[in-house]
């Protein structure tokens, strides 16, 4: 029976993005697409990429469901989801309102009351080759920032090795989709182009969830990161950098061991022996690790590289799903990189 999907925010870049990738899923069919300021128009007429879906967007969904995705900005998103988890019905979350455990680091890193922070323990954070088991059998769905998705890939080995101290450095570039389908004027071609700027300097809303997941991991207590991000001149994808102290001698092989192992049985995390380009995960749902062993500065360097809207945002929540309702996780996901 093919699966009744609804889309909450439909008109953004992470909205758009899943009824891209769903539209080629075999087993779904996207049934319902809100969008207020849009409501009454065809997703074509917004994007005309999206031609094939025939899909017309409405202000409230307008369907039976039978799973929900949510790319709202946060609160928002868990006020409109909160009658479809009232009704058991299984969701995703694409923004940030379920990804922290503790109502107090939510509200003053997103400086407003949680709407609903009962459904705060039974969430799941979506990060499947870390919590794939928990999300098999959870009907809510955290799916993670697109800068933690690479920290956390990239240093989870590491860390669950014990072969680092427990500081880590990140260094991420990120292009412009990021920040979403915005009209501000710093994000404009003029202001973006020939150019490139850090920002989040007195702390970044993911840097907490970074913490929050690597610690979890970790067997010699909490993991603090510093995290940096950076806006370069490029539509979509993440650089990141990763940076910590040896805690032991090591060589590049056993470095390349410990992280071949442990993702192993994995589909779209791939151990790469070349530092990777973010063209080399445009468009599909991959990230690549690059481990290197600095041996003059004592250092683990660890590169990611992945698409912010596939495997950082749309690509992931599709990947949750499959796992929730019980698909093949590659389900509608095999996707080739576009490049150049």
């Amino acid at each position: 029976m093919t699966l009744k999907v609804g889309i909450l925010n439909v008109t953004g870049y992470a909205g758009a993005e899943l009824a891209r990738i769903l539209h080629r899923h075999p087993e779904v069919s996207v049934v319902s697409a809100t969008g207020r300021s849009s409501a009454g128009k065809l997703l074509s007429e917004i994007y005309p990429h999206l031609e094939a879906t025939t899909l017309t967007v409405t202000k409230e969904p307008d369907a039976s469901l039978d799973f929900v995705f949510s790319a709202l900005p946060h609160a928002a998103s868990a006020e409109q989801l909160n009658p479809f988890i009232m009704e058991g019905i299984p969701c995703v979350d694409v923004a940030a309102d379920f990804r922290l455990k503790s109502l107090e680091l939510y509200e003053s890193t997103y400086k407003t009351k949680h709407p609903c922070p009962e459904h705060l323990e039974k969430s799941t954070y979506g990060l499947p080759e870390i919590h794939r088991e928990k999300i098999k059998t959870s009907k809510l769905v955290a799916n993670p920032g697109c800068f933690p998705t690479g920290a956390i890939l990239g240093m989870a080995p590491a860390v669950n090795s014990l072969i680092i101290e427990s500081s880590i450095i990140n260094d991420s570039k990120t292009g412009v989709s990021g920040a979403g389908r915005s009209s501000k004027a710093e994000f404009g071609f003029s202001e973006i182009n020939d150019s490139a700027q850090s920002y989040g300097l007195s702390g970044h809303r993911h840097q907490p969830e970074m913490e929050q997941e690597l610690s979890k991991l970790s067997k010699i207590g909490d993991i603090k990161v510093s995290f940096v991000p950076h806006l370069i001149p490029m539509t979509r994808g993440i650089l990141g950098t990763n940076y910590a102290r040896l805690a032991k001698t090591i060589t590049q092989e056993e470095v390349y061991e410990i992280y071949n192992d442990y993702y192993s049985n994995e589909n779209f995390v791939k151990i790469v022996q070349t530092s990777p380009s973010t063209k080399h995960t445009r468009g599909n749902n991959n990230c690549l690790i690059h481990p290197i062993v600095k041996v003059s500065d004592n250092l683990l360097v660890v590169t990611t590289v992945l698409d912010n809207l596939v495997k950082g945002a749309a690509g992931a929540a599709v990947q949750n799903m499959n796992l929730m309702v019980g698909f093949p996780e590659k389900l509608g996901l095999d996707q080739l990189a576009i490049y150049p």
